[in-house]
């Protein structure tokens, strides 16, 4: 009822357990899928990791919603490629935004958000270098600084003031790195910078 009573949103289809869930964005094809993590039969994170993985759904973006809010939690729905994450306290606006924001192909994570999990689980020694380096040889100088920027929790107003750039500029350059990583959006980017070493937990990136 909150969903559909808001301009633009329609709810097109709902699920009882992650196979549905997964079955349901593959008919569908709804361009936000709001996902609990417990659930019967296939449970949240492995339902969004097959939502991610499946190429025909491309453009599907996973919001996770639960009542289970623990940075575990929050850290493997990231690595399972999901978007976004919500607590069900969350108030109806804050819904509808943040349906709004992954949507658009944002990532639903504020820098104190990022800072923090990366800072826990990320830097972990056995984290660490789990993707190669060479990685990021696609990427420019400025695009490889930038997602070095990115994965410290900077916005993209924060990365064009570092930088001395416009804020579009910024946000421009944060796009083409998605593309030549193959980024859903900013939190995969995250998880790349430190999965390949770019940048330590609480460090600047490295050069």
């Amino acid at each position: 009822m909150l969903v559909n009573s808001a301009p633009g949103l329609e709810v097109v289809a709902e699920a009882a357990n992650g196979r549905e869930a997964v079955e349901r964005a593959r008919s569908e094809r709804a361009d936000v899928v709001l996902m609990d993590i417990r659930m019967p039969e296939v449970d949240g994170l492995e339902a969004t990791r097959q939502i991610t993985a499946d190429e025909s759904l491309a453009g599907v973006r996973v919001l996770i919603l639960t009542t289970f809010e623990v940075d575990e939690y929050v850290f493997e729905a990231i690595r399972a490629g999901a978007s976004g994450f919500l607590g069900k306290g969350v108030e109806p606006d804050e819904l509808i935004s943040a349906i709004q924001v992954v949507a658009r192909g944002d990532a639903l994570l504020s820098p104190k958000a990022v800072r923090g999990l990366m800072n826990r689980f990320l830097a972990q020694p056995e984290l660490e270098q789990l993707a190669a380096p060479t990685l990021l040889e696609v990427l420019t100088d400025r695009e490889r600084e930038v997602v070095g920027l990115v994965a410290l929790g900077l916005s993209n107003d924060e990365i064009a003031e570092r930088l001395v750039v416009s804020p579009l500029t910024a946000k421009t350059h944060v796009n083409r790195a998605m593309v030549k990583l193959d980024a859903r959006d900013r939190a995969q980017l995250v998880v790349i910078a430190y999965r390949t070493g770019l940048v330590r937990s609480g460090v600047q990136p490295m050069q």
